[in-house]
């Protein structure tokens, strides 16, 4: 890597470290600590989605006019001064705008991060640096939660002060660190098509590929990603009777599996079809909602049940582990010169209508509907499969495939263009 991807890993490692002080405890430090109860705490975690939702529209243009680092250090400064002043506010009012600030800042650092891994990478490398995101991502998640959790006190206000101060000296270090950054000068292909502010979205919707694949993102996101702490967490506790330190044990073992196996991981899929790894992960998802069956609804004993439940987790981390070098890169190969940043936000705006859909039909359904829910979302894992194999056909051999070739700019799906014409 060089001294600028590097950079970027670190902002990567360092932005997961300071959410991960924070996220686990957004609910109980709401609710119960500033005692503004459990509406509003609700209210507070529909805040962030609702803020990305808003600004990632716009994010993309941002990053396509102005470049994705100076949108980048913006999104960090709102955050870090969302997470300051969620420490200390104490009405509702306050950590909703707080809330607002920091959902806002928090969602236009990926779009931002990952094109400026686009813009550092060729199509050699760029799985590889997308691996390594995704593995420090989870490792600073674990490591901040992990700290935090030792030093949040549910009895004390000024404990998670402490916790959110901390998150945003992170974000203002991560500044410090990416105003270091020399990102290289894309190459400029004569005839590619060039990103116009009114006409990007418009051409963004005029690639089939590019659309089949957000639909394919949101199945993924809603199946998977969606259901982790709403439905499935629901399921697992009505259905299985599994403790609240088993679920624990579950969602450590969905990271460590990512930890552990994401490089190995790496050697299988990075000489294999893009399309077809993406069929693979749907098949194991599938095969990960058939064992969360048998843990709430066989007929096994307690141990049986609570080991199921984390197989499912750890099988979950395996397919998310297949998925992160592969996913973002064919994002990034799809886009036309100049527009990575504009779908690197169209793919995540997707990935939050995701994550807002999948809890507010997952946890009902998770909790009382045992059946029907794994029957349903064992479909959406089947559903995965069928989507990936059909959009394997509107890929080019140097998307589906990129090792095949040099590295290569591609315009609206279409033919590649050699980076030497």
């Amino acid at each position: 890597m060089g001294a600028a991807m590097r950079r970027i890993h670190v902002g990567n490692a360092l932005s997961a470290f300071g959410l991960g002080f924070t996220v686990p405890y957004l609910y109980v430090y709401v609710a119960q600590v500033r005692g503004l109860g459990a509406m509003t705490a609700g209210l507070v975690l529909a805040v962030f989605a609702v803020a990305a939702l808003v600004v990632l529209p716009f994010a993309g243009r941002a990053i396509v006019r102005r470049g994705p680092l100076p949108v980048l250090l913006a999104a960090l400064i709102t955050a870090a001064a969302g997470a300051l002043s969620l420490g200390i506010a104490s009405s509702s009012a306050a950590v909703l705008v707080s809330a607002s600030l920091l959902g806002a800042g928090q969602a236009v650092m990926q779009p931002a991060l990952a094109t400026m891994i686009v813009d550092c990478s060729s199509a050699d490398t760029r799985s590889r640096a997308f691996a390594m995101q995704f593995f420090l991502q989870n490792l600073g998640l674990g490591v901040g939660g992990l700290i935090g959790g030792h030093l949040v006190d549910t009895t004390s206000a000024a404990s998670f002060t402490l916790l959110f101060s901390i998150e945003a000296a992170m974000f203002l270090l991560l500044v410090v660190v990416m105003v270091t950054v020399r990102l290289p000068h894309a190459p400029r292909i004569e005839g590619a098509p060039q990103a116009s502010g009114r006409g990007s979205w418009k051409q963004l919707m005029g690639n089939r590929a590019m659309v089949q694949l957000c639909v394919l993102g949101f199945v993924l996101f809603f199946a998977c990603y969606g259901q982790f702490e709403s439905g499935l967490s629901a399921y697992g506790v009505e259905a299985a009777g599994i403790s609240t330190s088993a679920l624990g044990t579950a969602l450590a073992a969905n990271t460590l599996m990512i930890v552990v196996a994401q490089f190995a991981v790496l050697r299988f899929v990075e000489r294999r079809r893009r399309s077809r790894v993406i069929a693979a992960v749907g098949l194991i998802w599938a095969v990960a909602w058939a064992v969360a069956g048998y843990a709430g609804l066989g007929h096994g004993s307690q141990e049986m049940a609570t080991a199921a439940f984390v197989s499912t987790y750890a099988l979950f981390g395996l397919g998310e582990a297949m998925l992160s070098p592969t996913v973002a890169p064919l994002v990034a190969d799809l886009a036309p010169e100049g527009m990575a940043g504009q779908y690197n936000s169209a793919f995540a705006l997707v990935k939050q209508l995701a994550l807002a859909v999948g809890p507010a039909v997952g946890g009902p359904l998770g909790a009382s509907l045992h059946a029907p829910y794994i029957v349903a979302f064992l479909v959406f894992s089947l559903g995965i499969t069928v989507l990936a194999v059909r959009l394997g056909r509107q890929l080019t051999e140097a998307q589906d495939q990129p090792w095949t070739g040099r590295s290569r700019v591609v315009a609206r799906g279409g033919a590649p263009v050699s980076a030497d014409a």
